[in-house]
């Protein structure tokens, strides 16, 4: 119960860092909040690698590593995202900071998911 509770809390300091770098009156821009697409598709990939894949404890699997490839690639859009927006200037170097922090702790967490409930014992986020 800890660990989702720090979950939880280490989620709501990632979208506050978002919702600064939109709503903040000197940024007042909302284009940062396209990230939110990425934050639902990063674990995707990993889900349909875990139905599809077999469950044989091999050291690399094909299905697993292509998962990880999308997985990756979608976690750089994320970041590359708001690094585009302030270099055609469409919202601020300070707001594109604040969503670069956002995104981090936001990676963080769900990795921080997967590691404490993706081992497969009783208590695993298959049961959620």
């Amino acid at each position: 119960v800890a660990a989702l509770v720090a979950l939880s809390f280490s989620g709501a300091i990632g979208l506050t860092f978002l919702m600064l770098g939109c709503a903040l009156e000197y940024y007042g821009v909302y284009w940062p909040l396209f990230v939110l697409i990425f934050y639902f598709i990063c674990p995707i990939p990993h889900f349909i690698a875990k139905r599809v894949g077999d469950d044989s404890d091999a050291a690399s699997s094909a299905c697993r590593e292509l998962a990880y490839f999308f997985t990756t690639g979608i976690v750089v859009s994320a970041f590359g995202f708001p690094i585009i927006l302030a270099r055609v200037e469409a919202i601020k170097w300070g707001a594109c900071g604040l969503v670069l922090a956002g995104n981090a702790v936001i990676f963080l967490t769900i990795l921080g998911f997967f590691l404490v409930f993706g081992r497969g014992d009783d208590f695993s986020w298959e049961q959620w």
